[in-house]
């Protein structure tokens, strides 16, 4: 099967397209080869794809004979991502959360609301101090 096929049938990429652009964009690898999007896959081998921030490992145990659904996708690959990496993503995530609104203009009511509650918090900690 076709890399960038297998990529889209174990839900890796939304689309077939996108899996194609990956391979295209060098962030796929084959046992430390990058993969065209045509190179064929086969079980046993160890892919590294770039996706977001980190790099993605995955070992494909078997070809699904079609897009397979979410619950049958760990019959067809094996995620082998270090663990550090999968924190640094999710320290990424928690990041973008806190500070996700900072420049979207105007603060709503709510963030408002907030953000006063913090600075009368510390004032009387500063107050407290002195």
């Amino acid at each position: 099967m076709r890399i960038d096929k297998y990529l889209w049938c174990i839900r890796l990429f939304k689309t077939r397209t996108l899996a194609a652009d990956a391979c295209k964009k060098n962030q796929v690898y084959i046992n430390g080869l990058v993969a065209k999007s045509s190179r064929e896959v086969f079980g046993g081998e160890k892919l590294k794809i770039k996706k977001s921030p980190i790099f993605y490992e995955v070992l494909v145990l078997d070809i699904p004979p079609s897009r397979v659904g979410a619950k049958l996708v760990d019959q067809f690959r094996k995620d082998i991502t270090p663990p550090e990496v999968l924190e640094q993503l999710e320290q990424l995530r928690l990041a973008h959360s806190l500070f996700g609104r900072m420049g979207e203009g105007r603060p709503t009511k709510k963030d408002r609301r907030d953000l006063t509650d913090w600075e009368l918090d510390h004032l009387e900690q500063l107050g407290e101090n002195e």
